[in-house]
């Protein structure tokens, strides 16, 4: 066999090992492609539970049923198969959690994280900034600066200074009395920025709460612009 010959046979052999590797794709595609369609009597939902109160958390059914679980571990001694029915019952929460009730019957961190931890495995922190209007109007809070910008997970400030529900900070301060002379309403707000987030920015962790006010107070004006609310909106 001369060389002319045998290059031509080499090329050809190639041109079928191509032609027949290109047909294999064609034939079985790729995997998404051929994956089964997901089955949601096997493993539940496809989409996530989504409760909004006390404050929004999620739920995916398939991340627990696909590492093994079957319905009836949850279904129904844990949770009615009924949607709502947990959030009608009044008491799906926190501290329910920790007493073994709901989601703490597994995430009590032996059999799974326990509830107090690991809270970005339920709960997603607000896009939107949270709103402070008592006792001033009005304090503005935003999750990224201290979560993506800063590295903060939610234990940093969830649950020892803040707690998991939306108002809890009003609620409790209208409980209080500001006090009517100066003195009185200045060791009020000291005690309130000592106690929430002047637990951090105390000029040595983050910049001091005597300075850089207008960080976090933003007053009507900022309060107005952030909710769209007019003077006539605030006079009715």
């Amino acid at each position: 066999m001369n060389k002319k010959t045998a290059t031509i046979l080499l090329l050809a052999c190639l041109a079928a090992l191509l032609l027949a590797v290109n047909s294999g794709a064609n034939k079985g595609g790729n995997s998404e492609t051929a994956a089964e369609p997901y089955d949601a009597a096997k493993y539940g939902p496809e989409a996530p539970i989504v409760w909004e109160t006390p404050v929004q958390a999620k739920f995916s059914h398939q991340t627990h049923t696909k590492m093994g679980l079957s319905c009836d571990v949850c279904h129904g001694g844990l949770f009615e198969m009924r949607q709502g029915a947990a959030t009608e019952a009044g008491d799906f929460t926190m501290e329910a959690f920790a007493e073994g009730k709901y989601c703490g019957m597994c995430h009590n961190g032996g059999m799974a994280f326990d509830t107090s931890t690991n809270c970005g495995g339920c709960h997603d922190a607000p896009d939107e900034p949270v709103l402070f209007t008592y006792p001033v109007k009005a304090v503005v809070f935003r999750h990224e600066v201290h979560v993506d910008e800063g590295g903060l997970d939610c234990e940093a400030c969830h649950k020892e200074v803040f707690t998991m529900k939306k108002g809890s900070i009003e609620e409790a301060e209208r409980q209080r009395s500001l006090g009517t002379d100066e003195e009185s309403k200045r060791k009020y707000l000291e005690d309130l920025h000592n106690r929430y987030c002047g637990s951090c920015h105390d000029a040595d962790q983050a910049f001091g709460y005597l300075t850089r006010c207008t960080v976090c107070h933003v007053g009507v004006k900022g309060y107005r612009e952030l909710t769209g609310e007019t003077e006539t909106d605030q006079a009715h």
